[in-house]
């Protein structure tokens, strides 16, 4: 129970600080140049320019409440209450920030590098919710929506719900604008899914060695992790090894390495990269 309460914990301030990204990129990059890579700020920029009796913090506000119950509909309890509260964060974190620092003018005169700013704070916040599996509203749940039910990635779902909205960007915000948010689409798209896979990336271990019952006792009580075993013979010496196979976080990689070099020494060990483990301990299907 214990355990359970703080990966909650742990969960919701990531979710938080991805809320915080996204916010600041689309307040302090995106609305200053009129980006529009899709999204309810996609479109609350577009309507925020065309109708400004409204700041784009409201309209993205507005659009969301409406977004929002799609979400519990097609998405479920759990990942509906998510991404309220996302989707009201998003939105309290919007208004916030265009209190603090208002921005009238975008910070360079470097469209491009405000560009790249943009898409990296909000591809870093999306991925990091989307990890949690919430959103923060708006076309996000439609993405959401398309990954559940056609197996799609997130980037591609992302890409699929956001492209219409960001060819408006040429028609109100002009050629220009039109382009570099086109470009700011494809790159959101590429790189939530890339920092999706970091995120979830884990290490596959292959551990040729002849102390087996060692390294499997560290790995079940140093790491908390099962391993497989068996034996194997040597082509090049014809000698009995055991193999040791087993999978584990990152970080908990550079441990297995020292620890397994330290009991056996001529130990031969395969470490691979990996973003779908399923299973106990790991994530589930």
């Amino acid at each position: 129970m214990k355990n359970n309460i703080i990966k909650t914990i742990k969960e919701y301030v990531l979710i938080i600080i991805g809320t915080m990204l996204m916010a600041a990129g689309v307040v302090y990059f995106k609305v200053p140049n009129g980006f529009v890579t899709g999204g309810v700020s996609g479109i609350g920029t577009v309507l925020g320019k065309v109708l400004p009796f409204l700041s784009p913090g409201i309209w993205i506000s507005l659009l969301n409440i409406i977004l929002l119950l799609f979400g519990f509909i097609f998405l479920g309890k759990s990942t509906g209450l998510r991404t309220c509260i996302c989707t009201i964060l998003f939105s309290v974190f919007t208004m916030v920030l265009e209190w603090i620092l208002p921005m009238t003018h975008p910070f360079t005169n470097q469209p491009l590098l405000e560009l790249i700013y943009a898409m990296a704070l909000t591809s870093a916040g999306a991925a990091i919710v989307f990890n949690y599996n919430a959103s923060a509203g708006g076309t996000d749940v439609i993405a959401l929506i398309l990954k559940k039910y056609t197996n799609i990635n997130v980037g591609t779902a992302l890409l699929f719900s956001d492209f219409f909205v960001a060819c408006t960007s040429f028609f109100a915000l002009g050629m220009e604008a039109g382009l570099f948010s086109m470009l700011g689409l494809f790159a959101k798209a590429f790189l939530v899914d890339t920092i999706i896979e970091n995120i979830n990336s884990y290490k596959y271990f292959i551990a040729i060695t002849d102390k087996p019952d060692i390294v499997c006792e560290y790995i079940h009580k140093g790491l908390h992790h099962g391993a497989t075993l068996h034996e194997a013979t040597g082509t090049y010496t014809d000698n009995k090894k055991y193999m040791v196979h087993t999978v584990c976080r990152r970080l908990e990689a550079i441990k297995l390495k020292r620890e397994i070099k330290s009991i056996d020494p001529g130990s031969f060990i395969i470490v691979t990269t990996t973003s779908e483990i399923i299973g106990r301990g790991f994530r589930q299907v």
